[in-house]
């Protein structure tokens, strides 16, 4: 791939949290203008990652490109120059409670930037037409549907028009009409807008629709990656145990833990 066409480059990443290692050497490109899935077991550091390009985090070792910019190099005000492009649809929708949908997506433009309320007023208008929800615009979160709150966050995520838009886990808690509407969303924002998606989910299926391309997290590495055929293809046993939800694999049922004999021996010497 050549280095224009890629958005965001990671190499040699290090980090960990106390002893735990998160990421030992991950290398990965996320190429401009296509949709990019991270997967992987719950607790691999899928969100962890976001963090870490978005500058929320910095890596122990290693480099974070991101549009030619090294993240952990940026002083506060390139940071938030950078975050201005950059769009994110949190895990859980993430609405202000207090505020109606409108005051919600057109809180980005009221805190950025300089535009008359008439002018955010079509804006926001718009961004909530794109994701088929404007007759809710004097609605407060609480009268939404999970489904309905999650594509107000997405309208909130664009309304900045972002050069890339990061997406936790948007699938979570959603029923299969309201996933169907996200996904198709995230393809069809994708391509009229010309963004950049960044997908972290473990819902392989809906994910497999969508993405051009599939990183495969575990241990710290990159265990897979590849368009979503292929690694549905790929006879490596963490590859398979993932793609295809088997229980048994190089993923343990069992956390890490004395043996049960160990344990009850250990109870009965402090007895």
């Amino acid at each position: 791939m050549r280095q224009e066409e890629t958005l965001i480059e990671i190499r040699g990443l290090k980090y960990r949290r106390g002893d735990k290692v998160i990421f030992d050497g991950v290398d990965l490109d996320i190429p401009a203008g296509k949709v990019t899935a991270l997967m992987g077991p719950s607790g691999t550091g899928k969100t962890t990652l976001l963090r870490l390009i978005t500058g929320q985090l910095a890596p122990d070792e290693g480099t974070i490109r991101v549009a030619g910019q090294e993240v952990a190099r940026l002083d506060r005000s390139e940071l938030y120059a950078l975050r201005r492009r950059m769009g994110f649809l949190f895990q859980n929708g993430a609405l202000l409670t207090d505020f109606t949908v409108f005051e919600n997506v057109a809180f980005p433009l009221r805190e950025h930037t300089d535009l008359p309320e008439a002018l955010i007023r079509d804006i926001v208008l718009m961004k909530l037409q794109a994701v088929g929800l404007r007759g809710t615009v004097d609605m407060m979160p609480s009268e939404l549907s999970g489904g309905m709150a999650r594509r107000v966050a997405l309208a909130r995520a664009i309304v900045m028009d972002p050069e890339m838009i990061f997406y936790d886990e948007p699938f979570v808690g959603l029923d299969p009409i309201s996933m169907g509407q996200i996904v198709r969303l995230i393809k069809q924002l994708n391509e009229t807008l010309g963004l950049t998606s960044i997908v972290v989910s473990h819902d392989v299926q809906e994910i497999s629709t969508v993405a051009d391309q599939l990183y495969l997290l575990s241990n710290g590495k990159i265990v897979g990656s590849g368009a979503p055929k292929a690694l549905r293809e790929d006879n490596s046993p963490w590859v398979r145990q993932f793609m295809q939800g088997l229980a048994d694999g190089p993923v343990p049922f069992h956390y890490p833990a004395p043996s049960l004999e160990e344990a009850f021996l250990d109870r009965e010497d402090k007895e």
